[in-house]
């Protein structure tokens, strides 16, 4: 949302090769060696070749081991820092005055709005000295050419449209987004997220991103499907969540999803679960959630079994073709829905995926171009394609470089907020979740094989923290917040800053960390806030 409402598409702006290109990569909240380690490996090129790396995370990882340099800033700060450094640019002067003035609007707005934003102030709030704080800034500023990368650690807060809105705002200021080796890459947290977001699984979009207010859009689209489209957007997942609060929202489609685990503060989605008339689940496993389904639709879409497109965190389309039949009576996904379709009287047919991506590209101009036969020709175009005879777009963005630019990209003015929960006598510690390489979301495609490393959760906890609770290193804990209740072993480790705690959520069978996770979501994106939770630790009795 944050780079659809200031760039108009929600695209990263570069490309894998840029991170080989740059001179430095500033990853913010993201574990990329073990969450992302095929973008990790091209962004270790780009180290190879020269470039800095620095990486913004709370926890101590895999990837800030790989660093030049880790601000171990504290969870939930990050608008404080990206406005200091803003400060600090503005300050000294290094933003970059003919960019600004070209390519941007809301500069005079957006100065004034970090004006009090010292790096003695963040620091209070970060954790990280001011001097620390200023070297960034101009490092960041005087690079000739530099790319911030993010991931869940920036967007599962409260505020997480704004912790991108901080982001874009350094990128705007500084002229590092629109050209080679320059840009904003969020990095993204499943196969093909891109590509769901490309295809308009998304309330407010068609596909390619055109919106549904747009009386042009909806017209060519009603056109195309012979039925009327509604003018305003539909719900997304936490207000389809209210809604079954609520009461007005009685059915449940769930496709490739297992929120029963994966959903914050969990005994309150199962509940909702459970009120519900009707709930189907479409899935290649009988996940938690299907387990609880009144019909089940077994899917054929592992990625051996699929045929269709994949689009990866660069815009990349790349063609995928099955290798092997699903077993039983699986089926296409495709196949699924039309049939499902014609049972409700619609007369659909079902002609592959070809046929289905035939159809998206005449109406998304940023596919127009694309053709199965290109996509392979090719090993993957990177939209947008707008003809068959357009090589696709590594870079996004570059008309920011024109003399004439219309429409600007706009700065994005955002304070900082805490989060929802902090530290109190009662739950003095903050709990924040994440990825474990060779493990994957709820564990329904990862954990159902024999392995020695298969061992179940584990809570790192700082040996300060837990000497203080008279808490062995190995030794089983209750970990409590105002939502619920696990036991876990912890574990020592200096990973964690004194007063954090981390545990992952691949083991839902062993331990259920989204019991204990907030379900305060962003009102712009509906995320829900899994990286900052209020918990207490305590010994088993």
């Amino acid at each position: 949302m944050g780079l659809a409402t200031v760039f108009g598409s929600g695209g990263g702006t570069s490309s894998y090769e840029d991170f080989h290109n740059t001179d430095l990569i500033l990853l913010v909240g993201s574990n990329a060696a073990e969450a992302h380690p095929i973008i990790f490996h091209h962004i270790m090129k780009g180290v190879h070749r020269g470039a800095e790396l620095v990486v913004v995370d709370p926890r101590k990882t895999l990837t800030t081991r790989r660093a030049h340099d880790h601000l171990q800033i504290q969870i939930g700060s990050d608008i404080a820092l990206a406005n200091a450094m803003a400060h600090v640019i503005i300050r000294d002067g290094l933003w970059h005055r003919d960019f600004v003035a070209r390519a941007t609007s809301g500069f005079d707005a957006y100065a004034a709005s970090v004006a009090d934003w010292a790096p003695e102030r963040a620091s209070g709030i970060t954790g990280i000295v001011a001097e620390r704080i200023e070297s960034l800034a101009y490092r960041y500023a005087t690079a000739k050419r530099a790319i911030i990368g993010w991931t869940l650690g920036i967007t599962e807060h409260h505020n997480a449209v704004d912790n991108v809105f901080g982001l874009i705002n350094l990128a705007l200021l500084t002229g590092h987004v629109g050209r080679p080796g320059s840009g904003l890459s969020p990095l993204r947290g499943q196969n093909n997220v891109q590509g769901g977001g490309d295809m308009g699984a998304l309330p407010d979009r068609l596909p390619g991103f055109q919106s549904v207010r747009d009386p042009e859009v909806r017209a060519k689209f009603e056109a195309a499907w012979g039925a009327p489209l509604a003018s305003e957007p539909g719900l997304n997942q936490t207000q389809m969540f209210d809604a079954m609060q609520e009461g007005h929202l009685k059915g449940l489609y769930v496709i490739g999803e297992n929120p029963i685990d994966s959903e914050a503060n969990g005994h309150h989605t199962r509940s909702l679960f459970e009120n519900l008339d009707a709930l189907v689940v479409q899935d290649i496993f009988m996940t938690a959630t299907a387990e609880m389904a009144d019909v089940v639709f077994p899917a054929r879409v592992s990625f051996a079994e699929s045929d269709g497109t994949y689009t990866n965190s660069e815009r990349r389309v790349q063609r995928v073709k099955a290798a092997r039949q699903g077993p039983g009576q699986s089926q296409d996904d495709v196949w699924i829905v039309t049939a499902l379709a014609r049972a409700m009287g619609v007369p659909w047919e079902f002609k592959g995926a070809a046929s289905v991506f035939d159809e998206m590209r005449h109406l998304a101009p940023n596919f127009r171009g694309m053709t199965y036969e290109r996509l392979e020709k090719l090993h993957g175009m990177q939209w947008p394609v707008p003809s068959e005879d357009h090589p696709g777009s590594p870079v996004l963005h570059t008309r920011l470089w024109e003399k004439q630019v219309n429409p600007k990209a706009p700065f994005t003015s955002v304070d900082w907020q805490p989060p929802v929960e902090t530290p109190t006598a009662e739950y003095p510690f903050m709990l924040t979740t994440g990825r474990r390489l060779a493990f994957y979301n709820t564990g329904v495609q990862s954990n159902g094989y024999d392995h020695p490393h298969n061992i179940g959760e584990w809570m790192e906890i700082h040996p300060h923290d837990a000497e203080m609770l008279g808490v062995a290193d190995g030794d089983t804990v209750a970990v409590i917040s105002r939502r619920g209740r696990v036991e876990v072993p912890a574990y020592y480790s200096l990973n964690v800053y004194r007063g954090a705690v981390f545990m992952s959520f691949h083991f839902p069978d062993h331990v259920e960390t989204n019991l204990l996770s907030i379900d305060a979501t962003d009102p712009k994106s509906g995320t829900a806030e899994f990286k900052a939770t209020a918990v207490r630790i305590e010994t088993r009795q």
